[in-house]
């Protein structure tokens, strides 16, 4: 038996919260706060032709429905800047307010002095310390970028990818190493060159009146055991906002248990403020699906809560009835999609726990720890579903229809227990 001291000591285990500084990333009257007491972000990329302003729009729609909280665009061309404030255009007139980040590489400082229309649409720019410019030019194009940044009032990600980082801070570094009685490996020196890279860009932005809360940094890699010790430095050598993410994850499971696993460890630890998963997407696969498993990551970890959860078993011997499967995946695609709509009409929705279970043995007992389950009939049972309420057995379904008529029942429950009163 436990005695009260062992249970005293046991915990939920919840992530430390790191103080950093905190960001605003706005549109109009939309602000998405980052960094601070704010909950970790969501953010997402498109894959278009940014010159397609109705067809990047589109696409920036369905991932905000999806549940992303920023969109990051590219910006590569004046043609690309040109059509920036068009997209801006087109979500407005849709009801989308989502901010837009700027992703630029190389002509930056051009693209955003020259085409003021798209400096003033966007809400963030993504500068690549390693692609502004090499010698001299360095710092001056950073340098107009910033004060861009600052007369439209817009926040700034320093984006340092290990893909495209700062040859000569790199080669500097390898230079002084080398000078070292006991020289560090070359991995820890690439470790190094990323922190210094997004720690002295920001502090050159800040010497040139940049206000230190609306700088965001990032130092993306590929590896998960790298992404972690980058990240885990970089969390203690300052305390601007961190955004989170595994460059290059990949497609498939291969992707997202790659990004699962570096940013739950570091979000476990209170490491990041907005985490992107860059999955590649499979073909025919929607874009919102790095969106998907972003949210999913943050609600399994209990940091945030966008859909409701469906709870249901893996199947076994007793259960080889398919019903349960696909009455799980119906209703689990039914909330998730119902969610744009739902999250204005049903405030709370997000929080409802329904089981979909395939048999006696873990049925009953799991149904009763949702709002809402069912636990249906396996091998050999009589063919009946017992169905509970707020844990308690409300009624029991019967024939070819209980799959509908469960679904009927969780829309009715959600009517009832969300539906603001007037």
């Amino acid at each position: 038996m436990f005695d009260n001291a062992t249970l005293s000591g046991i915990a939920l285990s919840i992530p430390k919260a790191r103080r950093s500084l905190q960001a605003r990333v706005a549109w109009g009257d939309h602000v998405v706060t980052v960094g601070g007491d704010a909950p970790v972000r969501v953010q997402s990329m498109t894959n278009t032709d940014t010159v397609d302003a109705i067809g990047t729009a589109i696409q920036i729609k369905e991932l905000a429905l999806a549940g992303s909280e920023l969109v990051r665009i590219t910006v590569n061309t004046p043609e690309a800047a040109q059509a920036v404030p068009h997209v801006r255009e087109q979500l407005d007139r849709m009801g989308i307010h989502v901010p837009l980040i700027g992703d630029f590489h190389y002509n930056g400082h051009r693209l955003l002095t020259e085409f003021p229309d798209c400096a003033q649409a966007l809400s963030k720019y993504r500068i690549n310390p390693g692609n502004v410019g090499k010698g001299d030019k360095h710092d001056k194009q950073f340098g107009q970028m910033i004060e861009a940044a600052m007369r439209y009032n817009k926040a700034v990600r320093i984006g340092v990818n290990w893909g495209s980082l700062d040859q000569e801070l790199l080669a500097k570094l390898m230079d002084d190493n080398a000078q070292r009685a006991h020289p560090f490996d070359a991995k820890q020196v690439m470790y190094e060159a990323l922190i210094t890279s997004a720690i002295d860009s920001a502090k050159l932005a800040q010497s040139m009146g940049m206000p230190p809360e609306q700088i965001l940094l990032s130092c993306k890699v590929s590896g998960v055991q790298d992404l972690i010790a980058v990240y885990r430095e970089l969390a203690q050598r300052c305390n601007y906002p961190l955004h989170l993410g595994l460059t290059e994850a990949g497609m498939g499971t291969k992707g997202t248990v790659a990004s699962t696993t570096a940013l739950s460890i570091l979000l476990q630890e209170g490491i990041g403020d907005t985490i992107r998963v860059s999955l590649t997407p499979q073909p025919g696969e929607a874009r919102t699906q790095e969106v998907v498993i972003a949210s999913e990551i943050l609600q399994a970890l209990g940091l945030r809560t966008f859909v409701p959860s469906v709870t249901a078993c893996p199947g076994c011997g007793r259960t080889t009835s398919t019903t349960f499967q696909e009455l799980a995946k119906t209703i689990d695609d039914f909330l998730r999609a119902q969610m744009p709509v739902w999250r204005k009409q049903y405030p709370g929705v997000e929080g409802l726990k329904v089981a979909v279970m395939g048999c006696i043995v873990n049925g009953p007992g799991e149904s009763k720890h949702a709002d809402i389950g069912i636990s249906l009939p396996g091998n050999g049972e009589a063919p009946a579903a017992p169905v509970f309420i707020d844990g308690e057995k409300a009624l029991t379904l019967r024939g070819d229809n209980i799959a509908q008529e469960f679904h009927q029942i969780v829309e009715n429950y959600i009517e009832k227990r969300f539906a603001p009163r007037a």
